[in-house]
């Protein structure tokens, strides 16, 4: 059956590109070895943004073989370089690209200890106004090409008793904001999958972490088609959120909202919905 918002495939879109042979470092250890003193991470959405700036923070660290993701091959061998990790370019959107990609991490780095799934887009303006085929696209990149990438690499996480997926969301997914329907929702369905799935690996050994910022301060607002133009929240550097997500990592946390204060609005909005939707009807 085909929907009426389903995204036309006759219109080609940028391929899976794996990264040239001397930027890949396969693995030689025997089989059943595994090096319990480097840790292994694959990093979505990492050619610019928020994506890149963990990628970056997570190769100062030291420790971590990395596998980069990222649709702009030329942005994410620029951060690779800066990481010392493999870029694999890749819209996570085409069909069987999400395996390309779990096959080439395994393949060059073994198996993976953190997911951090950073790829993302959004669109700005009144949902009356928004093609269908944007609709497709947000939800496709921010929810449908995360759950299939988790899907794929949990399996080998919960057998090694190990392991953490970070998803990042939104602020948006968590109060709902003007003009960005279909983002808010797609944003929201990250964190409700972040607490179902974490319910469910219980006693696993595998953590899940959501990540929750407000306004940061990357590429992101100029690609959705709107510039962020308000005086406050000032937006918060992409580098704030990568260190968040690092001391989440480190610390085990589930949940992680940036700046912290962001809780309050989240915690107002649920514990009295009707004085929160007055409000933000009133100042936005």
């Amino acid at each position: 059956m085909v929907s009426a918002f389903s995204r036309p495939r006759a219109v080609p879109g940028p391929q899976v590109v794996a990264p040239d042979a001397d930027h890949a470092r396969p693995r030689r250890e025997p089989v059943g070895v595994r090096d319990t003193q480097t840790r292994t991470a694959l990093v979505t959405g990492a050619s610019s943004g928020i994506g890149a700036a963990v990628a970056r923070r997570l190769g100062e660290e030291g420790g971590w073989r990395l596998v980069l993701s990222g649709r702009d091959a030329g942005r994410l061998r620029e951060v690779a370089a800066d990481a010392s990790a493999t870029a694999f370019a890749a819209d996570l959107t085409l069909p069987g690209a999400d395996r390309q990609l779990t096959d080439f991490t395994l393949a060059t780095v073994g198996p993976v200890d953190l997911l951090v799934a950073g790829a993302g887009i959004g669109w700005a303006g009144e949902f009356l106004d928004m093609p269908p085929h944007r609709i497709d696209e947000v939800l496709d990149i921010n929810v449908l090409a995360t759950l299939r990438l988790v899907r794929l690499l949990l399996p080998g996480m919960v057998e090694a008793g190990s392991g953490r997926v970070v998803l990042i969301g939104s602020l948006a997914g968590s109060v709902g904001v003007r003009d960005e329907a279909v983002y808010s929702a797609a944003k929201a369905a990250v964190g409700a999958f972040a607490d179902a799935l974490r319910y469910e690996l219980r006693g696993t050994g595998v953590g899940v972490t959501h990540v929750v910022p407000g306004v940061v301060d990357t590429p992101f607002f100029e690609r959705r088609g709107a510039p962020y133009q308000r005086s406050r929240p000032r937006p918060v550097s992409a580098e704030r959120v990568a260190e968040a997500v690092r001391t989440a990592v480190v610390r085990g946390r589930d949940e992680v909202y940036v700046p912290g204060w962001l809780r309050v609005p989240c915690r107002v909005r649920g514990a009295a919905p009707g004085v929160y939707r007055r409000l933000a009807a009133r100042f936005g």
